[in-house]
């Protein structure tokens, strides 16, 4: 057999055994990155090696590449709008525009010692070479071709040692990158590869796509490591300044003929070998825990290949916190007054536990709604941390009785009088009632109450100890009578008229006085017909004992009118006037006379002179003529007729 066919047959049968391709997710442990290419960060731009052209900007054309922080504005109806990287530290990616001819190589680097033709890894050992890949053609369109890309793994001489080929398909989220890549394990010898990524499918409608963080490091079996054998437990606390002793253990690395071990420590500064701590067991011990975060992990590889760290690969990280105690303020102590809250607060932790006068609680602030005497004493509170540390503060609380208020009772008055209310109250210091209105002194524990309506009156007493209570006085305030005798009255002789009294308040009695010509002196409305000039006086009494009012009518009496119904004025000194007898004590009066067609023959303010039947010193004729007397007192106007006769 011919030896290049045998040598090709015998990297297929190595492809074979130890090629593992994979898409998205990889169980495994892992070494630290042999490289990683993330084309640049902030204004530092770094370039592949590649077979398709550069392009500046973010659209590139067919068989082109451009590298960019952000993909917006090129294809919105199709592609994606994507406005950072794939670890979105302010870095660039790589957008890839796939050529027309298909099966065009857009990324190849050779895994040497940056700088040096040697070769950066172990032989005998698995590695993972990774990307992450965006397809730029938002899902769910059809009839657009999808990124088919070859993932291969050479020697320099060209041999394939690993390959896998992967279908980017389209998302329907902007930041749904996917890693790809695939798994191989280095021949005996080989030290340096070449990888490569190739576009197998056709530029055109689709396959356009993103790329970025491509990465290259160890890869072996799953290695776990806890505390004390549990690998779920993973970060332990102590806090600073005590002595603590752990023991992480890891499982024992499977897939290896011949496992070398090495633990590492990382105290903030990076990642460092512990010398001589080889096993899979590793006891951490602090005398004295300083402060600090420290991490913990074992690293596996195959024999010698342990002391290069391109050839290892790392088991999870055990991290031990070291932490400082709650930095507590002091918590002044606290005088409340009985009924009122009490409210503690600690400060500087992430939990608290209270203990005082009957009292446990995890609250902060802890808050007692109303003070009692019993919660008089001191309150101890644990703050702890986030990692367990506790710092213990004490605070004294005290509860200061009320004053206890005695006030006279209620007060009851009447409007226009007062009475004296009174507060005391055992080392009372300040009296304040409220409102002020209708009393002498509101700042007085004696003040005098003469309020015009019925009045609560609240009085707030402060003690020695600056503690509040108050109390109240009822001031009841009863009406005084209100006596209201009526209008003034005119009538004449003999005529009856009603007294119009009214009266207000709680009553008892009514009285008029004097009693004469009334028909019942003891009721608001008597009927009263007196034959002179009269003055009653009406006398509301109370019936609350808030005395009597008064209020006087006068009721004037005219003299009965006469009215002659004829005379002659004939000169013969009988009946020759019209004489009206009392007419003349009208002085206001006035007396109209009209003939039978509505004419004015006479009329007359006052009646000092009577008339004589004439009109403008001329006689009138005999006959009937009309009156009308208005006696200008409030009374109705007298009117009717009078005959002259000759």
């Amino acid at each position: 057999m011919p030896i290049n066919k045998l040598k090709f047959l015998t990297f297929l049968l190595f492809l074979i055994t130890n090629v593992q391709a994979f898409a998205q997710v990889v169980n495994g442990s892992l070494g630290d990155p042999v490289f990683t290419f993330d084309f640049g960060s902030g204004n530092d731009m770094k370039f592949p090696t590649t077979g398709y052209t550069f392009v500046g900007g973010s659209c590139p054309e067919d068989g082109k590449y451009s590298i960019s922080k952000t993909e917006v504005g090129c294809h919105p109806d199709t592609w994606h709008v994507v406005l950072k990287d794939h670890t979105g530290n302010d870095g660039y990616m790589m957008v890839v525009n796939a050529d027309a001819v298909p099966g065009k190589e857009f990324f190849s680097k050779e895994t040497t010692i940056e700088g040096t033709n040697a070769g950066a890894l172990c032989d005998n050992t698995t590695y993972e070479f990774s990307a992450y890949v965006l397809n730029l053609i938002k899902a769910g369109q059809p009839g657009f071709i999808e990124p088919n890309i070859t993932f291969r793994v050479e020697t320099l001489s060209g041999d394939i040692i690993g390959m896998n080929t992967e279908e980017i398909h389209p998302t329907y989220d902007p930041n749904g990158w996917g890693k790809y890549g695939l798994t191989f394990t280095t021949p005996p010898g080989v030290t340096t590869v070449v990888v490569r990524m190739i576009n197998n499918a056709p530029g055109g409608a689709g396959n356009d796509f993103l790329l970025d963080d491509i990465s290259f490091r160890a890869y072996g079996p799953v290695l776990q490591a806890g505390f004390a054998g549990d690998i779920s437990i993973t970060q332990n606390n102590v806090c600073e300044g005590l002595p603590a002793n752990y023991t992480i253990n890891a499982t024992q690395a499977a897939g290896y003929n011949q496992p070398k071990y090495q633990w590492q420590k990382n105290s903030g500064n990076g990642w460092a070998d512990i010398p001589g701590e080889i096993n899979t067991s590793l006891n951490v011990v602090f005398p004295s825990a300083q402060l600090g975060s420290y991490q913990y992990r074992l690293g596996v590889a195959e024999g010698s290949n342990i002391n290069s760290l391109n050839c290892r690969v790392y088991s999870n990280v055990v991290t031990i916190n070291v932490t400082s105690y709650p930095a507590v303020s002091n918590i002044p102590p606290q005088a409340v007054c009985e009924g009122d809250p009490i409210t503690l607060t600690a400060t500087g932790g992430a939990t608290y536990k209270w203990t005082g006068p009957g009292i446990t609680s995890t609250q902060n602030p802890l808050v007692i709604p109303s003070a009692s005497a019993a919660n008089t004493g001191t309150y101890h509170v644990d703050v702890t941390s986030a990692a367990g540390c506790i710092t213990p503060k004490d605070v004294t609380v005290t509860v200061n009785a009320k004053p206890v208020i005695q006030v006279s009772g209620t007060q009851t008055i009447c409007a226009g009088s007062g009475a004296q209310i009174t507060a005391s109250a055992t080392n009372g210091v300040s009296y304040s009632w409220s409102p002020a209105a209708g009393l002498s002194d509101a700042n007085s524990a004696t003040p005098f109450a003469s309020p015009s309506i019925s009045t609560l009156y609240t009085v707030t007493v402060t003690n020695a100890s600056n503690c509040i209570n108050t109390n109240t006085v009822q001031v009841n305030v009863l009406p005084l009578p209100v006596a209201n005798a009526g209008d003034d009255k005119a009538i004449f002789e003999g005529q009856v008229t009603k007294l119009e009294g009214s009266a207000t308040g709680d009553v008892a009695t009514y009285t008029w006085s004097p009693a004469d010509y009334l028909d019942d002196p003891h009721s608001l409305t008597p009927m009263a017909n007196p034959p002179h000039n009269t003055t009653y006086t009406l006398t509301v009494t109370s019936a609350n004992n808030c005395g009597e009012k008064k209020d006087e009518v006068f009721i004037r009496v005219y003299e009965k009118i006469v009215i002659p119904s004829s005379f002659t004025p004939n000169n013969d000194g009988i009946n020759d006037i019209w004489n009206i007898e009392a007419l003349s004590t009208y002085s206001d009066g006035v007396i109209s006379i009209y003939n039978r067609g509505g004419k004015r023959v006479y009329q007359s303010r006052g009646y000092g002179k009577p008339w004589d039947g004439k009109l403008n010193g001329s006689p009138l004729p005999a006959g009937t003529y009309y009156y009308i007397i208005d006696l200008k007192n409030g009374t109705p106007n007298l009117s009717g007729w009078v005959l002259i006769m000759r």
